[in-house]
């Protein structure tokens, strides 16, 4: 499924825990992992500058400590342009980045750098958590996919059930019910027990769909299932934390008009929220 994996890198510890993460998926994959660095417009006519991107590609590489074929490229131009564009001209399969980068205290928790790749690129992508460089796992042992019934939500199915078949994970299904969006906040008397019912059937239907689209790829998954209370992101993360996920894997939504800019509204907070990386599969119009 991958055979070409991309990490940018800036020397942030954020993207230093990409790396390991990019390296862990290589391996399992036998893919080719590739190191990029960006030089910004205004750098690039600097010798110092250009030491500095190759001494931040040489500590990546290192990183990687000969675990699978590196391919290490230093570019000039607008950083997330220039990503989205090497991914699409050089036949990258999955683009492995830090949640927050060098510069990440000034761009809110989810770096801009980031959310530009993640709606620029037409593959995967998979955003790494801040947190110390080394805490990388030797593999994935739980898989979380959440699902609001929609195919945005099961374009990410095929990937998640790839992934637990490489290392031998296993696989939540989850939806998450609003209650209170649903309802309405400004509701007079509350919501009946009937209309909760009634979305707990609907959230079971969602996940049913999902278990459906997994046997499809692999019919003798048994996934774990379950229907939670709470607002989507929140009720993802807590998911996650108390069954000691290793990784979600979520759709965005389509690649379109408003839906490029924004990718998901959900997807955008579990992302911020989330403390495990989460795998972005964009949906299809």
């Amino acid at each position: 499924m991958y055979d070409r994996i991309l990490v940018p890198v800036d020397g942030s510890d954020a993207a230093k825990r990409a790396v390991g993460y990019g390296a862990l998926l290589a391996e399992a994959y036998g893919a080719e992992l590739g190191l990029l660095h960006v030089l910004a417009r205004g750098e690039s006519g600097a010798g110092e500058d250009r030491e500095r991107g190759e001494a931040v590609l040489a500590g990546a590489e290192a990183l990687v400590d000969g675990r699978v074929p590196v391919d290490t490229r230093l570019l000039e131009g607008v950083p997330h342009r220039a990503v989205v564009d090497h991914v699409a001209d050089s036949d990258v399969d999955l683009v492995v980045m830090g949640r927050r980068g060098r510069a990440g205290l000034g761009e809110g928790l989810l770096g801009s750098v980031t959310e530009r790749v993640l709606v620029g690129v037409d593959v995967p992508v998979v955003v790494v958590p801040e947190d110390d460089p080394g805490a990388v796992p030797d593999g994935l042992s739980t898989v979380l996919l959440p699902t609001d019934g929609s195919e945005n939500a099961e374009a990410a199915s095929e990937h998640a059930v790839d992934l637990v078949s490489r290392f031998g994970a296993a696989l939540h299904v989850v939806n998450v019910v609003d209650v209170q969006s649903a309802g309405g906040l400004f509701s007079a008397g509350g919501v009946t027990e009937e209309f909760v019912d009634r979305l707990d059937r609907a959230g079971a239907e969602a996940v049913e769909r999902m278990v459906a689209a997994v046997g499809a790829a692999d019919p003798d998954l048994d996934p774990t299932t379950a229907v939670v209370h709470g607002t989507p992101h929140e009720g993802i993360r807590d998911y996650a934390v108390e069954h000691g996920v290793d990784l979600v894997a979520m759709g965005s939504r389509g690649r379109s008009g408003i839906e490029r800019q924004l990718f998901g509204s959900v997807a955008k907070r579990v992302l911020r929220v989330v403390d495990v990386p989460v795998l972005v599969v964009n949906g299809e119009e």
